[in-house]
């Protein structure tokens, strides 16, 4: 199972920007899917971004729609890490973000880190 390590939460106010990163066990070139997730205290864990390496069809990249244009998903392979740019963030972007890949069909999750936007 590969391991990860996130970093880079905090507390920001309404409009501002952090970059939360990710440190995978293994490189993140032989990964088959990155992704990022969220979940708010009361509510199910949702997909905020996600990378798929796929064989046939390449690496793509979506979006769920509340954070499209305002979060940016990226992977630096030489420092096996995933990165969530996340820039006009608003209330509602206030949860804790897990990283989460899919390797060899095994799915591992990240500790968490907390985000939490104030007015």
């Amino acid at each position: 199972q590969v391991q990860l390590v996130e970093s880079g939460g905090g507390l920001v106010q309404t409009g501002g920007s952090l970059t939360l990163s990710c440190v995978a066990s293994k490189s993140i070139s032989k990964i088959y899917a990155v992704a990022w997730y969220r979940q708010a205290p009361g509510n199910q864990r949702e997909l905020v971004a996600r990378i798929i390496n796929g064989i046939t069809v390449g690496r793509t990249t979506n979006y769920a729609k509340s954070v499209e244009g305002r979060f940016t998903i990226s992977t630096d392979n030489d420092k096996n890490a995933v990165f969530l740019q996340m820039d006009s963030l608003k209330l509602e972007d206030t949860a804790t973000y897990y990283c989460n890949v899919v390797d060899n069909g095994r799915v591992s999750w990240g500790q968490g880190t907390q985000v939490t936007v104030s007015p």
